[in-house]
């Protein structure tokens, strides 16, 4: 294993000892928020709950111990200024699917992504209520709570699961992704909307469903979970077919075959 291969390494088993820590967190908290707990943020639909900010300190704690000269970029409280391009940064969510999380379903997960500029190196998605860990580092491949994962072989959309989401300000947006979810429904096998972008993208990555589309998405939850996707053998990229999908605010990730098809379909 060359020196970067292995400082890779050391950095990816960070990212799971961070995950699982907030995991852990979580699922103290899973089952036990009162509505007096639960707030909302930019609009009504986007919840926060102090399991989300504990889960975020456990997180911040580790790296901050581990890598304290990597920034940190966070949902809800830690943004580190940017001190150069190519600077490391985590992108950090440590609840993803909080809607989820607080009506007790299974589906959420905690998400951390490192990234040298606008390219990734690691990525950790961790959902802690199905006891999965999904783990990868740039050239090493993706593993599914240590065992090999990768895309499905699907060639066709009529042959296709597919995956996605609608924006919290679904109302208020031009574009509000149903008329997207209209033109591929009528073609596909199925549909799933499951809350958790990061999850998501794992699933494509572990060949469970064939390919996810979403728009208005934030950088911390996209970064992990990319990552995992490229690893694995799939293709990521925005909405247009080209790289802006970190901060760009849309993402479509699948199986090779199917990427082209996508983005005909998908307007935004």
């Amino acid at each position: 294993m060359s020196e970067r291969d292995g400082e890779l390494e050391r950095w990816k088993t960070v990212a799971v000892e961070a995950a699982h820590a907030a995991g852990a967190v979580l699922m103290e908290h899973f089952g036990h928020i009162a509505r007096n707990d639960v707030g909302s943020k930019s609009a009504a639909r986007d919840l926060v709950t102090k399991a989300d900010v504990a889960s975020e300190r456990a997180i911040v704690a580790v790296l901050r111990r581990a890598v304290p000269e990597h920034a940190i970029e966070a949902e809800e409280e830690v943004r580190d200024a940017q001190r150069s391009e190519d600077e490391l940064r985590w992108f950090v969510d440590p609840l993803d699917g909080t809607t989820n999380f607080v009506h007790q379903l299974p589906t959420f997960s905690v998400s951390l992504g490192l990234y040298r500029g606008r390219t990734p190196l690691v990525g950790v998605v961790h959902a802690p209520r199905l006891g999965e860990t999904y783990a990868a580092r740039a050239g090493g491949g993706v593993t599914l709570d240590g065992r090999p994962v990768g895309v499905s072989g699907c060639r066709s959309l009529r042959d296709a699961i597919l995956a996605t989401g609608f924006p919290y300000r679904r109302e208020s947006l031009r574009c509000d992704n149903v008329d997207n979810f209209r033109r591929f429904i009528l073609e596909v096998r199925d549909i799933r909307r499951m809350g958790s972008a990061a999850l998501d993208l794992a699933w494509v990555a572990a060949g469970r469903v064939d390919g996810f589309w979403e728009l208005h998405l934030a950088p911390h939850d996209v970064a992990a979970g990319a990552l995992l996707v490229r690893e694995a053998g799939g293709m990521v990229s925005d909405a247009d077919g080209g790289e802006d999908w970190l901060r760009g605010g849309h993402i479509v990730a699948c199986s090779p075959a199917l990427h082209a098809e996508m983005l005909g379909k998908i307007g935004h």
